[in-house]
């Protein structure tokens, strides 16, 4: 079968099944998950989250009238007003189980998404419309954030306004106290790393994927922008939050750099990772201390960050949000802060860190088309020796964000991506999970009816089709 490699052009609904079947993975997969399903998390946040979400939008928009006044004159203030009138309405459409529409920004991806569009419509037939509460509730609500994009795009003076962007800030600055600690912890065990025993380096590793783990926490689009900041030291609740990994593969990750730091002694191997990058704030410094260790410690010795081309999701990370970031941090007053900000731009600037983004992170596709539909991407993916996707999001894009069994292995829901080893770090904010031991879902769901989606549990959750 000739499949299309271009980026743009989404898989046709007609053929998903029989490419399945190319690729060597089963084709029944499970229904999606959907806001169809009354009283299930995607229904609530269609009908409560979302909703939210935007009337924060209209109202940021609204409180810099005077900004756009000044930088744009009367031209700024219509713009602004046109703005609020899309996303009112954006907003209306949703409240109402309104069918999504076609997008008319004129943006590189529009094709793309009108073609994915009539697909889901095809997709569902005789059961109905593409509807909010309808369709599929991970093309919804990636759909929604598209939809903020375009009200802007649509009036140019405000094309580069990020309606989250304050939110984001506030999470940052409500989160110094944790920063400190956590880049006090890391001057210190960069002082010591080049004398540590192999024991003593993998603790450490330990220690600080578990900070990056639990700095998943921090997700503005799950408290519909509300702040949600790390508020205390991280380093001290580590043992108390072990019991909440409900699946820990830290060996493998372990296993994979240690063997392959082993292989560069011996002069054949140069360690690349990559980090599909989640949240702002907190959980971005915490990605960056991790990245920090991976590099100081000579485990890796090149990371590539992958970012949103867009504001994404209220809180995830986007190339303006990592630079302003790395320069928060170098031009703090306190001086752990500073020296690991000054460090981490230099490391930018040697090309040891490399930030990346790519219109696909921004598509309403799981990360299963990708090799269809972005093969520029999953041929630079593939060059990595172990990925790491931080948070929800990208799980639900990973395992389709369908009704898969818990007990699924998590190889068979990424239903043959895999373009290298790859590793999930994520506290649990969605009715999904999968690789669970047989009867454990059970046993939570009976303990704790909110164990999905309270964030109170976590994985660290490892794949690699030719591990042994």
């Amino acid at each position: 079968m000739a499949l299309r490699r271009i980026a743009g052009e989404a898989p046709s609904a007609e053929t998903e099944e029989g490419e399945d079947e190319e690729r060597g993975v089963r084709s029944e997969v499970p229904d999606s998950l959907s806001g169809k399903y009354t009283g299930s998390f995607a229904y609530l946040t269609i009908k409560d989250r979302l909703p939210q979400i935007l009337t924060k939008a209209v109202d940021t928009v609204h409180r810099h009238r005077d900004k756009f006044f000044a930088q744009h004159g009367q031209e700024g203030v219509e713009a602004e007003k046109r703005a609020i009138g899309l996303l009112s309405k954006l907003r209306n459409e949703l409240q109402t189980d309104k069918p999504a529409l076609p997008l008319t920004d004129g943006l590189p991806d529009v094709a793309h998404w009108n073609k994915y569009l009539e697909q889901q419509q095809a997709r569902l037939g005789s059961e109905g419309n593409t509807s909010w509460f309808n369709a599929p509730w991970l093309y919804m609500e990636c759909y929604m954030y598209r939809r903020i994009h375009e009200a802007l795009q649509l009036n140019p003076p405000m094309c580069d306004f990020d309606v989250f962007n304050e939110a984001k800030t506030q999470g940052f600055l409500e989160s110094q106290q944790a920063i400190i600690a956590i880049s006090t912890h890391l001057q210190e065990v960069n002082k010591k790393v080049e004398g540590f025993q192999e024991t003593h380096l993998k603790a450490e590793l330990m220690q600080l994927l578990q900070v990056a783990l639990w700095g998943n926490r921090c997700d503005l689009s799950i408290s519909a922008g509300v702040t949600n900041s790390q508020t205390f030291n991280p380093l001290t609740a580590l043992e108390s939050l072990k019991p909440f990994i409900l699946i820990n593969d830290f060996e493998f990750v372990w296993r994979l750099l240690i063997n392959n730091k082993k292989n560069k002694i011996s002069g054949t191997a140069h360690t690349r990772i990559d980090i599909v990058l989640d949240n702002s704030g907190f959980e971005l410094v915490a990605d960056l201390v991790l990245a920090d260790f991976l590099i100081t410690s000579q485990l890796v010795h090149e990371i590539h960050f992958h970012g949103k081309s867009i504001p994404w999701f209220v809180s995830d990370t986007t190339k303006k949000d990592f630079d302003w970031t790395l320069n928060q941090m170098k031009t703090s007053s306190h001086p752990q802060m500073s020296k690991c900000g000054a460090a981490w731009e230099n490391n930018v600037k040697r090309g040891v860190w490399n930030y990346q983004d790519h219109v696909f992170w921004t598509l309403p596709n799981e990360f299963y088309d990708m090799s269809l539909i972005a093969n520029d991407l999953h041929a630079e993916l593939q060059k990595s020796h172990l990925i790491f996707f931080k948070g929800d999001l990208n799980y639900r894009k990973l395992t389709g964000d369908r009704k898969w069994s818990y007990t699924v292995p998590f190889e068979t829901a990424l239903r043959g991506f895999q373009p290298a080893p790859l590793c999930s770090l994520r506290t649990l904010k969605a009715d999904i999970q999968v690789g669970l031991k047989t009867g454990l879902g059970e046993q939570l769901a009976a303990s704790d009816p909110d164990w999905l989606t309270s964030g109170h549990y976590a994985i660290i959750q490892f794949s690699n089709s030719f591990r042994k």
